[in-house]
């Protein structure tokens, strides 16, 4: 896709230019996010209001002072582990909601941080894989939790228990489950997989899989009379904005240093690192090629996110599903944004009855969606064509997560990640600095690098690839390596394909002196003479 010539206008010169068209995707990508938003809070343990809550900041505030353009900022499946794991350590109910808050504001402070020093680049020290276990774990954990919601079991029952012990408890649950409650949900699940399917000249495929979920749930559960037949617990309850948004948070929780400082750790790097990949795939997909301030982006998630903390909601990112929805439904600014929060907001005030008129089996469906998107087989089948190391590290990563946590779970990944490296050759003197060569002409540059280009290095290997001015012929001369790992041939794919769209050219040279360790494009590879571990 080539860039479009003129560049959409940003600010309020942007909103006079791209208003409606804007305005509309907001609320679209609003009618996509209620739902979604709800369900999340729920999953956290947190009120289910309080992920509204964190789609009006992100979208009224944060909209105006992010560094991307087209991504929204709302609450996200991909931190309900460590959000509900921090409720669930500090006691659970509303103080355990409370003393999380004190973590997510600490959090919240430290992505400031991350921005300010212009750690925007944080996302590339991650090996790939251990980032797509940490995603596939976390979609596991989220289906272990949310069957037992689906089939409408008493909360009590599951509360407490880690995911390889709700995973144990499925069997259980079906026997014990709610039909009519448990209907409802099933056929919300059957539409939000189904969805896709559709054609894609067919009108229906335009409208969100949530909102037709919500279109046939609520219907059925007052056709069921759930309020008169079934418990509580059934469906949603968020009570009233204006009295719940006060300042909720509570410092209490430094009491207990280590959970407090594991969570500080896993809000700040995972809720960075998520976010960060989000807006490097959305500016992939923008149709006018703009460039997002990774670091600028950060600091204004991290004042949404302090806000948030401050008055009870969630952590936000920027969020994938809803930001590619923003994308697809022709939003041109960052208005887009602006207004999903606006109509949000709108909702909220005017409708909340009719939110808690959702049942939370319905819900349940849209998160086990999430989950199985996550986890998806076909992740597993990517990761082993690239390699059977990746494999190794990707496995790695999603058992340590599922018996230990996150952080565990990420570490273990990078840890493998390493010990290959290592074995496949890799100095140990070119750990975490590569030797790079760079000489130049007026229209050609060269960057040579030698001994190893991997994960651990590419910190350096990309500030001097950011530094080539643009337009150039740029050579890449990889032949004195004796490793490249598949994190650095996909980032160096990723800069080839960037830097041509401005102009210039790239060409990787030297690799035919090397074996890659599987038949796919962006395999490791490894010098030729030396045994290869697969």
């Amino acid at each position: 896709m080539k860039p479009t010539n003129e560049l959409p206008k940003d600010g309020l010169a942007g909103l006079a230019q791209n208003g409606v068209t804007d305005a509309l995707s907001g609320f679209s990508v609003f009618l996509l996010a209620l739902p979604l938003s709800l369900g999340i809070a729920k999953a956290s343990e947190f009120p289910p209001l309080m992920g509204l809550v964190t789609a009006i900041i992100g979208g009224i505030l944060v909209s105006l002072i992010a560094g991307s353009r087209l991504t929204i900022k709302g609450p996200a499946a991909g931190l309900i582990v460590i959000v509900a794991g921090a409720v669930t350590e500090f006691g659970g109910g509303e103080q355990g909601w409370h003393l999380a808050l004190g973590v997510m504001l600490v959090g919240s402070l430290i992505q400031i941080l991350f921005g300010v020093f212009k750690l925007g680049k944080l996302a590339d020290i991650f090996p790939l894989s251990a980032v797509h276990g940490m995603l596939a774990a976390i979609g596991l954990i989220i289906i272990a939790k949310q069957v037992h919601v689906l089939l409408d079991i008493d909360p009590a029952v599951t509360k407490g228990k880690g995911p390889l012990e709700l995973l144990g408890m499925i069997p259980a649950s079906i026997t014990h489950l709610d039909p009519k409650a448990t209907f409802v949900g099933l056929v919300s699940l059957g539409i939000m997989l189904l969805w896709p399917y559709l054609r894609n000249d067919s009108f229906l495929k335009k409208v969100p899989a949530p909102l037709v979920v919500l279109a046939f749930s609520i219907p059925a559960e007052l056709v069921l009379d759930f309020q008169h037949t079934e418990p509580t617990y059934a469906l949603v309850h968020i009570g009233n904005l204006m009295d719940s948004v006060k300042v909720n948070v509570d410092f209490g929780g430094l009491s207990q240093t280590g959970i407090f400082v594991k969570y500080v750790i896993m809000v700040a790097l995972v809720g960075s690192l998520e976010s960060l990949l989000t807006v490097k795939a959305i500016d992939m997909l923008d149709p006018y090629r703009r460039k997002s301030d990774m670091n600028r982006d950060l600091i204004a998630v991290g004042i949404g996110n302090t806000l948030a903390a401050v008055l009870g909601g969630l952590p936000m990112i920027s969020e994938v599903a809803r930001s590619s929805a923003n994308v697809a439904n022709g939003a041109k600014t960052r208005w887009a944004n602006f207004f999903h929060g606006f109509w949000m907001l709108v909702f909220v005030l005017v409708a909340s009855q009719w939110i808690e008129l959702i049942p939370n089996t319905a819900l349940a469906a849209m998160l086990i969606t999430v989950g199985i998107r996550l986890t998806h087989p076909k992740e597993f089948i990517h990761t082993f064509k690239i390699g059977k190391e990746q494999l190794l590290i990707f496995l790695v990563t999603i058992v340590l997560t599922l018996a230990e946590d996150l952080l565990v779970g990420i570490a273990a990944g990078m840890a493998v990640k390493i010990i290959i490296n290592l074995i496949n050759g890799k100095p140990a003197s070119a750990m975490f600095k590569a030797p790079i060569d760079v000489s130049f002409t007026e229209k050609s540059y060269l960057v040579r690098i030698s001994k190893a280009a991997v994960f651990t290095n590419y910190l350096g290997i990309k500030q001097t690839l950011a530094a080539i001015p643009e337009g150039l012929n740029v050579t890449i001369d990889l032949q004195n390596t004796r490793l490249i790992d598949h994190t650095v041939m996909e980032n160096l794919e990723h800069f080839k394909h960037d830097y041509e769209i401005n102009g210039g050219t790239v060409e990787l040279v030297g690799l035919d002196g090397h074996v890659p360790v599987s038949s796919h494009q962006l395999a490791a590879r490894k010098k030729k003479g030396d045994a290869v571990v697969a």
